[in-house]
């Protein structure tokens, strides 16, 4: 008899599914597929983080070693972007980098889910990192911040065409992050997913034609762990930057 295989609809994998559903006021606040995988993310990088310090060796073992290694890289990236004065913000840039990092890690595990796939997800993080570096901007430097519009030593005549298109460049900052960062996790998971589907089809059919799609498989898995590294890597660098700008400035 002959057997028959499809390729599983690649989107479905990004369908945010309720699991408790409840309503305060009128408003949809069930708790989905997402937020349990945010809530996971969340305890699992708390319990590394704990577990990997609580001996605080003067050998560290492995788990020490990773976690002292983090916190390291985390630290040199601020130092060389934002400089002696982005010590203070040091709390917020690690928790956002080791967020997104398990964000896109364990989105690739067999029946997770990638909450930075959604791009309502990168926004609203690329968004508090908008408006928090905004408010801190404003609070160094008060009305002298509009100077990120039109620096110093500028030529006044060129006023109408730098200005506006140095705001439409600082409000296009958000976007552009969570873009980025959901753009890349989504195509990713579209195409292990595809190739996923080639493996079961072929496979399930002829052995030795399912060997090629599985290989691909393999070499992308293994791309999509070096993205997903990047990307949190990418994401919480340029928001150094706006940090950077925001103390700074131009």
């Amino acid at each position: 008899m002959e057997r028959v295989a499809t390729v599983s609809n690649p989107i479905e994998q990004f369908e945010i599914k309720p699991l408790i559903d409840f309503d305060v006021g009128g408003y949809n606040l069930a708790f989905t597929n997402s937020s349990l995988m945010m809530v996971a993310v969340v305890v699992l990088a708390t319990a590394f983080l704990t577990l990997s310090v609580s001996s605080r060796s003067l050998i560290p073992g492995r788990w020490q070693s990773l976690a002292e290694l983090l916190y390291e890289f985390i630290s040199g990236m601020l130092r060389d972007n934002v400089g002696s004065a982005g010590r203070a913000y040091f709390p917020f840039i690690f928790s956002l980098f080791v967020f997104v990092l398990f964000g896109n890690v364990l989105g690739l595990f067999p029946l997770a889910f990638t909450f930075t796939s959604h791009i309502i997800v990168t926004f609203a993080m690329a968004a508090v990192v908008f408006i928090g570096v905004t408010v801190i901007g404003f609070a160094k430097h008060g009305f002298g911040y509009f100077r990120m519009f039109f620096p110093h030593g500028v030529p006044v005549f060129v006023a109408p065409i730098l200005v506006p298109v140095e705001i439409i460049s600082y409000f296009s900052r958000p976007l552009s992050l969570a873009v980025r960062l959901f753009a890349n996790m989504t195509a990713g998971h579209i195409i292990l997913t595809v190739l996923g589907g080639f493996v079961v089809t072929l496979g399930g059919m002829y052995v030795l034609p399912g060997i090629i799609p599985f290989a691909f498989v393999s070499a992308v898995t293994l791309l999509e762990i070096g993205i997903a590294l990047l990307q949190a890597y990418v994401f919480t660098v340029l928001s150094c930057i706006y940090l950077h700008d925001a103390i700074h400035m131009h």
